[in-house]
C-alpha cells in the first residue's frame, strides 16, 4: 500500500501514540472522547481487526483521522469494509486530507478482501454526505441505532 503525502501531511496507519489527537477529532466530529478513553479500548479495538488511518502533520498534530472496520455477513460473498469514523480538523478542510483519507481506506480495504465499503454518517452530517457523493458513493439504507444501556 502506498502512504499518501500532501504538503506538510503524511497519511499512516494511526498507533496508540495518537490517542490525545484521535480524541480531539472524534469529540470535534461529534463522539466526546480523550486520550485515556482511546488508550483504554485501542488493544480491544485493535485485535478486534479495527485499524486507523491518520494525516499527520510534520509537528506531530493530527489534521485527519478515519477509522475502519471489516466484518464478514452471509448475504455477500466477500468482507465489507466500513468506514466508521473520517473527521479532518476544521483548520485544515478543503486540502484533499478528507478526498486522501478516503483513497487510503479504499485501498486498504480492497487489500483486505472487502468487496464493498460503506460510510457511516450522522444525518446532521449534510456537507459530509455531499463529499462522499463527489467520491462516488451512494445513499443505500437506513441505519437504526438504540442505546442497549438504558
Amino acid at each position: 500500500m502506498t502512504e499518501s503525502v500532501i504538503p506538510a501531511i503524511e497519511i499512516r496507519p494511526a498507533t496508540r501514540t495518537d490517542a490525545v489527537e484521535i480524541g480531539r477529532l472524534l469529540t470535534a466530529l461529534g463522539h466526546p472522547t480523550d486520550a485515556k478513553d482511546v488508550g483504554a479500548r485501542w488493544e480491544q479495538w485493535r485485535a478486534s481487526g479495527n485499524v486507523a488511518f491518520v494525516a499527520a502533520r510534520t509537528d506531530g498534530t493530527l489534521a485527519g483521522v478515519a477509522t475502519l472496520h471489516q466484518m464478514v455477513v452471509l448475504h455477500r460473498a466477500r468482507p465489507v469494509g466500513r468506514i466508521t469514523a473520517l473527521v479532518v480538523d476544521s483548520s485544515s478542510r478543503m486540502q484533499g486530507i478528507g478526498r486522501a483519507l478516503v483513497a487510503t481506506a479504499e485501498e486498504a480495504l480492497r487489500l483486505a478482501g472487502c468487496g464493498l465499503l460503506e460510510i457511516t454518517s450522522n444525518e446532521r452530517l449534510v456537507d459530509a454526505h455531499a463529499f462522499y457523493e463527489q467520491l462516488g458513493y451512494k445513499r443505500t439504507s437506513i441505519r437504526f441505532a438504540k442505546d442497549l444501556t438504558k
